[in-house]
């Protein structure tokens, strides 16, 4: 008699199956596999093969693999998601082909259950008829299995995604899973960018955000949104004024580069790259530092535009070191100027001394930038506003 019939093993069938190439005379029937004319096995049977996750494959799962061990892993799971068949995990694959092909005579994976009765080497022809019933018996016995209902139920599962399956999914990466991410990031930026653009959000903030200019000293109860006196710098944005001339280094025309992005652009730059009319007011906020970005400030060019309350903003001034700048200004005198808005005068490094000579005499913050070295620009940038910051606080509590 057949060793393999007598030992009645799926696994072993179907090794002794794959090796001599007779696969396709497993024929599935309704639910039992057909094992050419001497064995019959339900689908749903567990084998001896343990998976490395601890389940024992079904014979449907060995069966289905073996025949469609040649395509690539993505390629044999989609395939068995799509027919419902719960598939060989990757790191199996190749010791269970190896296995089945007759290259690995056994393996730690394969467990035969305790309760499967040894098969003694002589047998008597009683013990043979007894223990081995013919073929027809066996596949009378075998097409009425006991009900296996663990199995039942294991084969009614569709798994459709586990870790694995998500790592393999076709199309898919998570590197574009970060650029969405990322995108939707810088939009989120964006928007909150052109909103504190916007001179009325920033007057807002400006006038609800007492502790950016010394919190109760400014006047402002926090428990009221009322002010309890007038701002000492003037109600509403406080205002930079700047040279109408281009002959300085800032403008109104990159003024807003230099103290937001901490960059000096040449003002003809800039005006062969504008496109409109030329702006009466741009607003800045100091965007170089962690701090919260709640300041907002207006610069302007026309001084001679300004209404009388108007001057009550003005907090600082970036000068030409010429006298006229000044003409019609509400003051008597430079030291007057100077005590009640703080200058600045922005030159080359390396100009010469003479043209900051008118200057020096003047209560003015000198700022020097290069003229090649753009990466230093941010420093200078930060000089301006450490400054002006502090200008604002000792005139706020004054």
């Amino acid at each position: 008699m057949n060793p393999m019939r007598m030992r009645m093993d799926p696994l072993t069938l179907l090794r002794d199956f794959t090796i001599r190439g007779d696969l396709d005379k497993i024929v599935r029937l309704n639910g039992n596999f057909r094992f050419g004319e001497d064995y019959t096995f339900p689908c749903s049977l567990e084998t001896a093969y343990r998976s490395t996750k601890g389940n024992r494959y079904t014979l449907e799962t060995l069966v289905h693999y073996i025949k469609n061990h040649h395509l690539k892993h993505t390629e044999y799971f989609q395939n068995t998601l799509a027919l419902g068949i719960p598939s060989v995990t990757l790191p199996d694959r190749k010791p269970i082909l190896n296995y089945l092909q007759g290259i690995l005579s056994t393996t730690d994976s394969i467990e035969y259950l305790p309760e499967q009765p040894s098969i003694p080497d002589e047998p008597s022809s009683h013990q043979q008829h007894s223990q081995f019933p013919n073929s027809d018996e066996i596949i009378t016995e075998l097409e009425s299995p006991p009900l296996d209902f663990i199995s039942m139920i294991r084969t009614a599962e569709k798994p459709l995604k586990d870790r694995e399956s998500l790592l393999e999914c076709k199309n898919r990466d998570f590197y574009s899973v970060l650029v969405a991410a990322t995108k939707r990031e810088e939009e989120r930026q964006r928007a909150e960018s052109h909103q504190r653009k916007d001179g009325l959000v920033a007057k807002s903030r400006l006038l609800g955000s007492a502790d950016d200019f010394g919190g109760d000293e400014m006047g402002y109860d926090h428990q009221t949104p009322k002010p309890k006196m007038h701002l000492k710098i003037g109600e509403g944005v406080p205002i930079i004024l700047v040279p109408s001339a281009f002959q300085t280094l800032i403008t109104i025309y990159n003024v807003k580069d230099f103290l937001e992005d901490g960059v000096y652009v040449p003002t003809d730059v800039k005006v062969k790259a504008m496109k409109g009319a030329k702006p009466d007011c741009v607003t800045v906020q100091k965007k170089l530092s962690r701090d919260r970005a709640v300041t907002a400030y207006e610069v302007r060019d026309k001084p001679s535009a300004l209404k009388p309350e108007d001057w009550d903003r003005v907090v600082a001034v970036f000068v030409l070191g010429k006298d006229w700048q000044f003409k019609d200004w509400p003051f008597k005198d430079h030291v007057e100027i100077f005590n009640k808005i703080t200058g600045f005068f922005m030159r080359f490094e390396d100009d010469s001394i003479e043209s900051a000579k008118t200057v020096k005499q003047w209560n003015v913050k000198i700022i020097s930038i290069s003229k090649n070295k753009r990466h230093q620009d941010r420093a200078a940038a930060l000089e301006v506003w450490d400054r002006l910051e502090e200008f604002v606080r000792s005139r706020s509590h004054s």
